[in-house]
């Protein structure tokens, strides 16, 4: 036997912004240097022009930009997918040419996918224009799209060659993604830091009011504390423990239930209720402690229940078809994430089921928890 044995060091930043593409602003610029092929999502309002600032950087683009849709969308149809990648191939891109995805979190998963997948890695730079995008998934290594229904079903973990979160982006977003976004905030914020999710109680109605000095602060130690426990803890997903997919079980299979008419973040909102509501009924969090999270959650606006929860399929509730597929997802284990006290965690592999029904009801009805 020859055992062999890697260690690989990989490096990024992320880097933060307003009017990235203004001729003016020379962060893209320094952080690049070679041919790029742009990828634009079709929901992004553009303040300046791309073309004007590559041209003013003499950075050369290797094909027009290509335009796909943005949401879920773009992960669901496979031809997109193709698109990116013919495109990559197309223009001649090799493994020192730049890919620049500029878009929401589904169009820089599928974007990030093609890359990795083209001469087995481009260098992707990643440009988060939404508030989950910019805090959370835009700052990580994961890739993916969905197939038959199952979010991320095919995928790679590939880091970015480097990060930018423009915070003009989020100025042009609709009322419903700029409060979709905070979700994530509130997830990471439970079961890691106490003091960030007093912010965000304090400051729900403000954040839901479009506060931009709030909104920054949000956005930056939010990415700080993914950063924090990528580098820290098992960003490869090597292990069984998904800290950072707690209230994911069901907010995934809620989208897709939903046929993504429910956005991630507002299914995460949920979800997170869900799984808080019931780790009050087996006492690892006080009732008071849930109402704290569910009067902020309800303050920033996010949602509190769809009534698609209760769908209830050949006489099973169907929502709870969601932890099979994350036990597949995870590789064979169930391991869910729960709070034991506001700002901190532990992971379970047993759940019961009635009293996750019960946890089910009970948010549906508002009741206080045990």
């Amino acid at each position: 036997m020859i055992l062999q044995k890697l260690t690989v060091s990989f490096e990024y930043p992320v880097l933060f912004t307003e009017r990235v593409f203004d001729p003016a602003n020379k962060t893209l610029a320094e952080t690049m240097a070679g041919r790029a092929l742009l990828i634009l999502d079709a929901n992004v309002a553009l303040r300046d022009d791309p073309a004007a600032y590559f041209k003013a950087h003499s950075i050369e683009l290797a094909a027009p930009p290509l335009l796909v849709p943005g949401g879920e969308g773009v992960k669901n149809d496979l031809s997109f997918l193709r698109r990116m990648v013919s495109a990559m191939v197309e223009a001649r891109l090799c493994r020192h040419s730049f890919v620049i995805a500029v878009g929401g979190g589904a169009v820089l998963d599928a974007a990030g996918l093609a890359a990795a997948l083209v001469h087995r890695g481009l260098r992707l730079i990643r440009l988060p224009t939404t508030v989950l995008g910019q805090g959370d998934s835009g700052v990580g290594v994961k890739n993916g799209v969905n197939l038959h229904g199952i979010k991320n079903a095919l995928g790679v973990f590939a880091p970015p060659f480097a990060v930018i979160n423009d915070f003009c982006f989020l100025l042009s977003l609709p009322d419903r993604e700029w409060i979709s976004g905070l979700a994530e905030a509130f997830k990471v914020a439970i079961i890691r830091d106490r003091g960030f999710f007093d912010f965000l109680s304090s400051e729900a109605a403000r954040l839901r009011s479009r506060d931009a000095a709030g909104m920054q602060f949000l956005v930056r130690r939010c990415a700080e504390l993914h950063l924090e426990h990528a580098r820290k803890g098992d960003p490869f997903e090597t292990g069984r423990a998904r800290p950072l997919d707690f209230g994911h079980w069901s907010a995934h299979k809620l989208e897709a239930m939903s046929n993504f008419a429910i956005l991630h973040g507002e299914a995460v909102a949920v979800g997170i209720l869900l799984d808080c509501s019931y780790a009050a009924l087996q006492g690892w969090i006080t009732r008071e402690e849930f109402r704290s999270i569910h009067r902020a959650v309800g303050a920033s606006g996010l949602p509190l229940w769809f009534d698609l929860m209760l769908q209830r399929k050949e006489g099973r509730l169907e929502l709870f078809d969601g932890l099979e597929d994350f036990r597949e997802h995870l590789g064979g284990g169930l391991c869910i994430t729960f709070p034991r006290g506001i700002g901190s965690r532990f992971e379970t592999g047993e759940i019961d089921l009635g009293a996750m029904e019960e946890a089910l009801l009970q948010l549906r009805s508002g009741r206080d928890q045990r």
